[in-house]
């Protein structure tokens, strides 16, 4: 499961190298979170789950204030929660998630993505069975077996936890995401290197070099679409 943990490194990486892209992505969930549900993140699990998440990348309280406002004042933009599946080189596999006021727009645009750098997309569920919906919560100054503990005091058994790099890494049922966060910050952790709801592989595949740079121009081809917020994929990106 570390190389998995490495895969969610390497695209928090890309994207922090992107700020202006990784805030305006970060907003419109944000927005979309807080319309669809009460504003308050104390009374609406969605939105308290994206603002624990955008900590993680550091996104300005002025932006979060701002999308949150802008859902507080009605507005009247509406968007679509859509998934697409697809395939990449040497039998990689994706899932690209988006929120898009056009879907045709989106749709043609992801697939022209796929279409231009040796993929293709799938239909619904050719790809999703290969991969976990999985709670990932990071942090660092606490070795496993402390996190253990802190677990076990709590009542919370997760799937495993693993020390990777520096970081203790927590993999979770994607409902126990604020129970787990719950037990560190009643044991007076606050700081997350990573706090996700991701889709992970349940199989990692490494590509041979040539394939992986057609993948790699893939995965950003998807992730500079306006309308994509996540990419997940079973390709094994090393370090």
């Amino acid at each position: 499961m570390g190389r998995k943990w490495n895969n969610i490194k390497e695209k928090k990486a890309s994207k922090d190298a992107n700020t202006s892209r990784i805030y305006s992505k970060f907003a419109l969930e944000i927005y979309v979170a807080a319309k669809q549900g009460e504003p308050d993140p104390e009374s609406n699990q969605a939105l308290k789950f994206v603002l624990e998440r955008a900590k993680t990348y550091n996104v300005p309280r002025m932006i979060i204030d701002r999308a949150i406002d802008k859902a507080k004042g009605g507005s009247d933009e509406n968007y679509d929660e859509l998934r697409y599946e697809g395939f990449g080189p040497n039998g990689s596999m994706l899932i690209v998630d988006a929120l898009t006021n056009n879907v045709n727009r989106t749709a043609s645009n992801v697939r022209a993505a796929f279409g231009k750098n040796g993929g293709n997309m799938g239909v619904s569920g050719s790809v999703s069975y290969m991969f976990d919906a999985t709670a990932v919560i990071g942090l660092e100054g606490k070795t496993a077996d402390e996190v253990l503990e802190i677990l076990m005091e709590a009542d919370i058994d997760v799937r495993d936890i693993l020390e990777e790099d520096e970081a203790t890494i927590v993999y979770a049922e994607p409902d126990q995401f604020h129970a787990v966060q719950g037990a560190f910050k009643n044991a007076g952790i606050t700081e997350f290197t990573v706090a996700e709801l991701t889709m992970l592989a349940q199989n990692d595949i490494t590509l041979p070099e040539d394939a992986q740079a057609q993948f790699e121009k893939l995965i950003d081809a998807l992730e500079d679409l306006e309308d994509v917020q996540r990419v997940y994929h079973n390709v094994d990106l090393g370090e």
